[in-house]
């Protein structure tokens, strides 16, 4: 449940601030400079290094282990990584690399795991003679990992021996000692997260882990990678597991993401290279889509920003089409000038680049800032692409007929564009009809609940705190934008209503795509549907269209998903709600048995009391926050789900649905 309150933690004891008067305030001086000692500032600002304490924050703890695992592998040193969820939700992490060294430090007087293992900033990605290229810059990565779990232990295969120390916050419990010889070398570190740290979860999710492994397998091909988890026994008997490898590399990841889509050309355009000793590799493929999925990554690490290599990309990318485009002279009949756009409409690319010095903008690493790579990006692109489209001319010519579309398209869609943005707020066009607006104007303050249907509309309507919650309902089932063009899109009249309720426009002064949120009414944008197959499908198709058209809004955290009950259990004047079976089963055993149980189909069936008691209340209510874990993979699921390919959906429903004994 979400309230909104602010919590001040000292390593996890309140502190509680008393507002003093002016005489007896106490002054600012030496004395009230804190220098925190160890790894105590992990502990109390764990945000600052792996980017929440959330659910994105637990699995951050076993990327940030398994790669230093893969840098080991970009060294030549490692073919084999195993991740393996334990029963109690604990991590084991092992690989066949060189192993961590185990020596005494010269500075520190201690073994260098320790080092590694408990000082800040300390690691062997500093020393370009240990690692080339590598995902680990900072030295922060291990060493927060042991910070923010309540025991680790690492042992080491090196040397003919075997090496081991545990810790407990960050803290060793004995020095690294030897138990016994091996003829192996490599590493092995379990952690178990602290719960006093990760309060939300401490729970793991299988799927989550599997894609990032997948995506590392492909960026570093030759490698294989094994996930196993000891939470689950499949038909066998054996545990849940996946193995991981690739042999084509990125080539493989594309036809893996455009699975789901149909491809334009038979192969995949691949190519790697090296430019002012910058290693780039690219893979990419036009398919019959609308949409742009551009997917970059420096030295493993996801950069969704973007940055100056996916900058050098699309400029490689537009003036080597255009150059050829023109020379055709296919273009010769069009009316209007083509744009950089149209060359990326349905191309689904990987560029993925080994920089020896990445200047990541920010700790967390999204966006790459070294201005030497874009160059090298784009010239490697431009030669390659330039070959390849000399090689093959049929493809070529098909691309080429797919931006001339793209254009066209791009044409229509800017005036039915112009046609949304004609009606905004402040015009004589005004709000949509059915939005019922709030009477706060900070958009700080307000929200706005899309509802499924008329019926519902009117029922939070009723229920609904006018001062700062607004309605606006929407007519059945929106277009799916997966499978529509750009212009029918902005024609529709449910998306337009969107569009001019929530104040949005397309187009800022840096990017001519780029959503425009400076005039955004509402903060919180929430979905409200049935909870039924129906709602769940409408939910899916408004956040498909989110994910394509207003992804800022997602990236953002504007976007919230709502969650009615299932059920209303009473017995007597004593009722409750139930969200799931389980909780629904245990209402009716404390309430001794035979109380009557009413299943809520839809929204429509709540009286406006029953919905702002259960979904509206901020006090009472559950929102879940709709956030971005893998683009990728958002993507990959997204074109399955929407598209038209009906097995992989078929598949993807029966893995994932509830089954529920019905009784007819």
């Amino acid at each position: 449940m979400i309230h909104y309150c602010v919590i001040f933690l000292c390593n996890n004891n309140p502190i509680i601030f008393k507002i003093m008067s002016e005489e007896n305030k106490p002054q600012y001086s030496a004395d009230s400079i804190q220098a925190l000692e160890g790894m105590e500032h992990v502990r109390m600002r764990p945000s600052m290094y792996i980017g929440d304490v959330g659910v994105r924050g637990l699995h951050h703890l076993v990327y940030e282990v398994v790669d230093n695992s893969i840098d080991e592998a970009l060294a030549g040193h490692c073919s084999k990584i195993t991740v393996t969820i334990n029963e109690d939700n604990s991590i084991t992490t092992e690989d066949d690399g060189r192993g961590i060294p185990v020596g005494l430090h010269k500075k520190e007087g201690v073994s260098a795991l320790e080092v590694v293992m408990t000082k800040i900033g300390a690691g062997g990605k500093f020393d370009k003679d240990s690692y080339k290229v590598s995902g680990g810059l900072h030295g922060v990565g291990v060493s927060c990992v042991n910070a923010l779990s309540d025991h680790l232990k690492a042992t080491v295969f090196r040397e003919g021996k075997v090496w081991e120390q545990e810790y407990e916050r960050g803290k060793p419990l004995y020095p690294v000692k030897s138990t016994g010889e091996t003829d192996r070398t490599g590493t092995v570190v379990t952690f178990r997260p602290d719960a006093s740290i990760f309060t939300q979860t401490l729970e793991y999710n299988y799927d989550t882990l599997a894609s990032r492994m997948r995506e590392l397998a492909y960026l570093n091909r030759g490698i294989t990678v094994d996930l196993v988890d000891k939470r689950h026994v499949n038909e066998n008997g054996d545990f849940e597991s996946e193995t991981f490898h690739s042999t084509e590399g990125l080539s493989e990841f594309v036809k893996f993401l455009d699975g789901n889509r149909e491809p334009l050309m038979k192969g995949v355009i691949a190519f790697e290279g090296e430019k002012n000793e910058i290693p780039v590799e690219v893979a990419m493929i036009y398919n019959t889509s609308y949409a742009e999925n551009l997917h970059s990554y420096v030295n493993n690490i996801n950069t969704h920003e973007g940055g100056t290599h996916l900058t050098g990309f699309r400029r490689g990318l537009t003036h080597t089409l255009k150059k050829y485009a023109d020379a055709s002279g296919m273009l010769d009949k069009l009316k209007f000038e083509i744009s950089g756009d149209d060359f990326r409409e349905g191309l689904t690319a990987i560029i993925s680049v080994k920089v020896a010095e990445p200047q990541f903008e920010g700790q967390t690493k999204t966006k790459l800032g070294n201005r030497e790579v874009s160059s090298s990006v784009s010239q490697a692109v431009s030669e390659m692409l330039t070959d390849y489209l000399e090689e093959h001319p049929d493809d070529a010519k098909i691309i080429i007929q797919k931006v001339i579309l793209a254009a066209q398209a791009r044409h229509a869609a800017q005036k039915a564009r112009e046609m949304v943005q004609r009606k905004t707020v402040m015009s004589i066009g005004g709000l949509p009809g059915k939005l019922s607006d709030c009477s706060e104007q900070d958009p700080t303050l307000c929200e706005v609940f899309l509802v499924e249907g008329d019926s519902a509309g009117g029922t939070a309507k009723q229920g609904r705190d006018r001062a700062f919650q607004a309605i606006l309902p929407l007519r059945g089932k929106i277009l799916n934008v997966e499978k529509a063009m750009q212009h029918k899109v902005f024609e529709n009249e449910e998306i337009k209503n969107i569009f001019t309720a929530l104040g949005v426009t397309i187009g800022t002064e840096e990017d001519s795509k780029a959503l425009n949120l400076s005039k955004l009414r509402y903060h919180k944008i929430v979905i409200m549907c049935d909870a039924d197959i129906d709602g769940s499908h409408i939910a899916t198709l408004i956040l498909t269209f989110f994910f394509r058209y207003m992804k800022e809004l997602i990236e953002n955290g504007h976007i919230y998903i709502a969650t009615p009950p299932l059920y209303l259990v009473k017995k007597g004047a004593k009722k409750q709600y139930a969200w799931d079976d389980n909780q629904r089963d245990r209402i009716v055993m404390d309430f001794g048995g035979s109380a009557s149980v009413q299943r809520y189909k839809g929204l429509g069936e709540m009286n406006a009391e029953q919905l702002w008691d259960t979904t509206m209340n901020p006090e009472y209510r559950t929102l879940r926050q709709v956030v971005i874990e893998n683009g990728g993979e958002a993507d990959r699921v997204f074109s399955m789900l929407m598209g038209d390919e009906v097995p992989p959906r078929r598949e993807f429903i029966e893995k994932n649905a509830v089954y529920a004994n019905i009784d007819a």
